[in-house]
């Protein structure tokens, strides 16, 4: 091993090592909310819902909670750990290593990716246990939790970046991205919504992001597959570049 690959392998283990160490509060905590929804909504009020896209309610719950919880873990991970490295001023440990901007950000990203992957596997094994669903595209499955993660992991780092405190972190995910999430298909299939709702889920980007999703599972989606995943490509290629430029020149990372 180079180097290089050597400092961004240990980055990637710490930052996972750092989401077990704290597992009651990253990991346990979406398993159960996510087991509170499909009783409160999947079972209990899915009862007087007819059949959405082929399957019953609760089962097409499922896939929206889990592509739910792989985005707030993805961005709430990069973001924090990050800021707490600035916070703490350990980020100064990253700066004097031989490790590329390109290699920083693909550690932190890597290590969101692998908790988002831990966090949606025990949510499908719920699925699987409770409502009697899994994946029928594992690879679209695979595919999508990875873009996903990768876009919203490095949106967390953009503004894990800016922050001057931790109350500036939680500003996109409080006015943005669970707004967005919540009126972006997770409990609601597009076509069960007012024509004029319909509209504004083309401009929602998180809509693109659940609908691919869950084709994984029902094999149907409101938009065409292909669609669906040049937005979330294209979206994750800014996120990316603005990250990688951010972290290049060194913003607010060399205090």
């Amino acid at each position: 091993m180079s180097p290089n690959a050597v400092g961004l392998w240990t980055l990637v283990k710490r930052e996972i090592i750092r989401s077990l160490k704290i597992i009651n509060q990253v990991i346990w905590p979406p398993v159960i909310t996510t087991l509170l929804y499909v009783f409160v909504f999947g079972l209990g009020l899915g009862s007087k819902i007819p059949s959405v896209q082929g399957v019953s309610y609760a089962q097409f719950l499922i896939p929206g909670l889990i592509m739910l919880q792989v985005i707030d873990s993805s961005y709430g991970e990069c973001s924090s750990s990050l800021f707490q490295g600035r916070f703490m001023n350990s980020i100064q440990e990253l700066l004097i290593a031989p490790m590329s901007a390109f290699e920083m950000v693909s550690g932190y990203i890597l290590g969101s990716l692998a908790r988002a992957l831990l966090i949606a596997g025990l949510i499908t094994g719920l699925g699987v246990v409770l409502v009697h669903i899994a994946p029928r595209d594992w690879l679209l499955y695979v595919g999508v939790i990875a873009m996903v993660s990768i876009w919203f992991s490095a949106l967390g780092l953009i503004f894990g970046l800016l922050a001057d405190k931790f109350d500036h972190i939680a500003i996109l995910t409080t006015f943005v991205i669970t707004p967005l999430t919540f009126v972006g298909g997770v409990f609601t299939s597009a076509k069960m919504l007012p024509p004029a709702l319909r509209n504004f889920e083309l401009f929602n980007p998180i809509f693109y992001t659940i609908d691919a999703f869950r084709r994984s599972y029902t094999g149907q989606g409101d938009l065409p597959i292909v669609f669906s995943l040049a937005m979330i490509a294209l979206l994750a290629s800014v996120a990316l570049a603005i990250v990688l430029r951010m972290t290049a020149i060194g913003y607010k990372l060399r205090m």
